[in-house]
């Protein structure tokens, strides 16, 4: 889990990294939004650390999650940031297929990609690069099944290849497409 706090109506004087400051909180998950357990407790933190990241030592299986403040050293209580990772329980997607990269004369700059839609996906993820074991870019692509890449040079071949995923994990990958 990671944490980011927001510096919203703080005092420019406190800006920076001041010592004696330090933000206290507990972070409570619940089943049925009811009921109320402790999942990680900050409240006797004393260390200034506004971008905290937490890996808990077990899975948990949760549904809810409420973040309580018990301390901030200026300013209100403000979140720019709670992100949580993990899996759900259910079936992750299949494997995207017909995974079409198409690269024209007139604009060899951009490629227009298209796949057929998977049942179950949120989303996919589409890696490019310039060598098959090289696709360091990813872009998302939520609610479609097409996508317009403008990120190429024009005398240069570049791999394609793409993911579904869904809250309960990540598709095999296409074979990675070559496109000159």
């Amino acid at each position: 889990m990671l944490r980011n706090y927001a510096d919203q109506d703080v005092n420019p004087a406190f800006l920076g990294k001041q010592p004696g400051l330090y933000y206290q909180h507990q972070l409570l998950h619940s089943l049925d939004g009811k009921t109320w357990q402790l999942l990680m407790g900050k409240s006797q933190n004393h260390t200034d650390v506004p971008h905290d990241y937490v890996a808990l030592p077990t899975p948990v299986r949760t549904r809810s999650l409420k973040l309580v403040n018990k301390h901030m050293p200026t300013g209100k209580f403000a979140i720019s940031g709670l992100r949580v990772f993990g899996l759900g329980s259910g079936a992750k997607p299949l494997a995207a297929k017909d995974f079409v990269v198409l690269r024209t004369a007139a604009d060899r700059r951009s490629a227009w990609l298209k796949w057929a839609p998977v049942d179950g996906a949120t989303g996919y993820n589409i890696y490019t690069g310039l060598a098959p074991d090289q696709l360091y870019s990813c872009s998302q692509v939520q609610g479609g099944n097409d996508y317009y890449f403008k990120g190429m040079d024009e005398d240069r071949a570049y791999y394609f290849t793409i993911e579904a995923f869904n809250e309960n994990g990540l598709s095999a990958r296409t074979p990675v497409q070559r496109i000159k």
